[in-house]
């Protein structure tokens, strides 16, 4: 990871406090780090420069199949 990429990075405690808006319930970290996922309201929140964006406007809907998939892989090893 660069030192760009660090900088911007969201912190795994700051995750394990954030909610969805929507239903409030647990985010996941998509595989390439770039978005929220809620598995529940079936939304993508993007992370702009390690701040995650989490209103509804800037969510992308995902669908059943992406989620199956987010809600199978295994947790990512802590850094």
């Amino acid at each position: 990871m660069s030192g760009e990429e660090k900088r911007h990075s969201l912190d795994p405690r700051t995750l394990e406090m954030l909610v969805c808006p929507v239903t409030k319930t647990r985010l996941v970290l998509s595989p390439d780090s770039t978005e929220l996922v809620s598995l529940v309201a079936r939304y993508a929140f993007p992370i702009r420069k390690g701040v995650p964006l989490l209103v509804i406007d800037a969510a992308r809907k995902i669908d059943e199949d992406e989620a199956e998939r987010l809600r199978h892989r295994p947790d990512p090893q802590p850094d």
